[in-house]
């Protein structure tokens, strides 16, 4: 849970009704809570540490496939960044299971919501999601539970991301 903010159990909360809003069942949601990953937008996590708790979960799990940020973590967010190096580094020499890694992009193209799906269709990718307005807006509703990180840029954020409508992925 990171306990950012003193917010741990909070978040844990919002996620879980964040993904029954998504149609995803509790007991498919697991929460990791360790000292040494703290939800924090500056701190690195220990590859290591991280990429065993992760094989752990595919290999419980019987995971195929795993969908993850790329290098640049969406946001540049150091703990988003941990879990791509994470996975890169244990999923993918293990062979376990397919990788797909959600394309980070430009500033610009980023806050330009549904005028990116043109430019997203003419460039390269191996995977691309463009929603429906119904699949938009239970995005958003599912964005909205996470009520303790809604500040006035998420706000902003949920407006206008081309990601609440398009992402693009690649095979890693």
């Amino acid at each position: 849970s990171g306990n950012y903010y003193n917010q741990g159990e909070i978040r844990k909360k919002e996620l879980e009704q964040s993904c029954c809003v998504l149609g995803i069942p509790a007991s498919d949601v697991t929460v990791i809570d360790h000292r040494d990953l703290p939800d924090n937008p500056a701190v690195e996590w220990d590859t290591q540490l991280l990429a065993t708790i992760v094989l752990k979960h595919i290999e419980a799990k019987n995971i195929n496939l795993v969908v993850t940020f790329d290098a640049g973590g969406v946001s540049g967010h150091a703990n988003h960044i941990s879990l791509y190096t994470a996975v890169r580094y244990s999923v993918l020499p293990m062979g376990r299971c397919r990788v797909l890694v959600l394309e980070s992009v430009h500033l610009l193209r980023k806050y330009i919501a549904f005028l990116d799906v043109p430019i997203s269709c003419l460039l390269p990718s191996d995977e691309l999601f463009i929603l429906t307005e119904e699949e938009t807006e239970q995005a958003k509703r599912a964005m909205r539970c996470h009520r303790s990180q809604l500040l006035w840029f998420r706000h902003l954020y949920v407006l206008f991301s081309r990601y609440m409508v398009v992402n693009s992925l690649r095979l890693l």
